[in-house]
């Protein structure tokens, strides 16, 4: 019993001890929110640290073959036609049959329409027989005087002999020269009706639209069944049946700010760049600087003549020329290096670099060695490689292997 009643005690609480202590939190806690902040904040420095930067891009252009030269300006214009012409007939009609089309090359006299002849038709078969009178009547008088000079010639000899009156050898004298006055009216009368058949063909002619110098065909204004008429009547008269360029009398218009006027001078050299084809350098010429400003743009019309005749040039493209302080020399060799925007070059630890954007959108950074100033593009002469793209305005604290954005404002150099 006493071994049970041993147990019993050893099961029974004891109410007057003190209770056990609970275990310390406070510290872990603490540890585990600096845990969370300190990853909260590298995770935060991680993601500033390869946010990819916003940045614009141009292409690395090739060097065109024949030398460089300095730009003394840049200007921007269009091509345009010194001669041009928007073709119409010479009188009202209805058009019959047009000929032409838009793109199609005609030669000077080739028949581009042709209005209907009715009129012009009948008007001249009037004329053409007023002619056949005319001459029908001087044919009458002049077998008329035949006979008087016949009766005045034998009445002379009858008077001679004083077988007749002076008075019948005067009136017949008479009537030979009304007769011959009569002719010579009529005579001037078939001048006048062969004036009035000529003027009668033109008006037949006229009814022929002819081209005229040769060109190609810029548009085509008129179909047949419509009233064409040279004068501007309204409605739904048409003045013109096509217009037609001479392509060999292209040429660059440019305005040149007034500031910069004085660096253009006739017979300067110069290169178009067509806005369609960036990559082709045209050489060129100034023609004539125009002697008159535009007092609202504060420009001066310059005159470029392009000596490279190619059916890529049509009127009223875009175009950039350069005027350059000598001609470009042709060159056999490859030309050197590249050409890139100014704006893309920058210094790094007192060199000059451009930073390129790779396949992965990280950019590269190149050492590079420049050369000449080629308007606002410069010459690269080692670095970089045609084709690639380089960043503009590289911010400073852009480093090689950063990750970018292109904005797709790109420039072309």
């Amino acid at each position: 019993m006493s071994a049970s009643a041993d147990l019993l005690k050893e099961l029974r609480i004891d109410r007057k001890a003190a209770p056990p202590a609970p275990p310390r939190r406070g510290p872990w806690i603490a540890l585990g929110v600096l845990a969370v902040v300190a990853l909260a904040g590298a995770g935060a420095w991680w993601m500033l640290r390869h946010k990819p930067v916003d940045v614009r891009t141009a292409p690395v252009a090739a060097i065109a073959a024949g030398g460089e030269s300095a730009s003394v300006l840049d200007a921007s214009g269009y091509v345009v036609a010194r001669r041009m012409a928007t073709v119409s007939a010479k009188i009202t009609g209805k058009v019959r049959e047009v000929f032409i089309e838009e793109g199609m090359r005609v030669e000077q006299g080739q028949v581009m329409a042709t209005l209907d002849p009715v009129d012009a038709d009948a008007q001249r078969a009037l004329s053409a027989a007023q002619l056949e009178q005319s001459r029908t009547q001087v044919a009458n008088i002049q077998a008329q005087l035949k006979q008087a000079e016949a009766d005045a010639r034998r009445l002379h000899t009858l008077v001679g002999q004083q077988l007749v009156s002076r008075s019948q050898y005067d009136q017949a004298v008479a009537a030979r020269d009304a007769l011959r006055a009569q002719l010579q009216a009529a005579q001037r009368g078939v001048g006048v009706a062969g004036r009035s058949l000529t003027i009668a063909d033109n008006g037949v002619d006229n009814t022929i639209v002819r081209a005229p110098f040769a060109g190609v065909v810029t548009a085509k204004a008129a179909q047949p069944g419509e009233i064409v008429s040279p004068l501007a009547t309204g409605g739904f008269t048409r003045t013109g049946i096509g217009t037609i360029v001479d392509m060999d009398s292209l040429e660059v218009e440019v305005d040149v700010g007034e500031a910069y006027i004085g660096r253009v001078q006739a017979k300067m050299p110069a290169e178009v760049v067509l806005n369609a084809y960036p990559d082709w350098r045209i050489p060129a010429e100034v023609i004539a600087i125009i002697p008159a400003a535009d007092r609202g743009k504060a420009t001066v019309k310059v005159r470029v003549a392009m000596k490279v005749k190619d059916a890529r040039i049509v009127p009223d493209m875009g175009v950039r020329v350069s005027f350059l302080e000598k001609p470009r020399e042709a060159k056999d060799d490859k030309p050197q290096g590249v050409r890139v925007p100014a704006a893309a070059l920058a210094q790094r630890d007192g060199k000059t670099v451009a930073f390129t954007v790779g396949e992965d959108g990280k950019v590269a950074m190149h050492a590079v060695s420049t050369g000449i100033d080629m308007g606002k593009d410069k010459q690269v002469l080692s670095g970089l490689a045609a084709g690639q793209s380089v960043v503009l305005d590289p911010p400073a604290s852009l480093k090689d292997g950063d990750a970018v954005v292109e904005t797709g404002d790109e420039a072309t150099p």
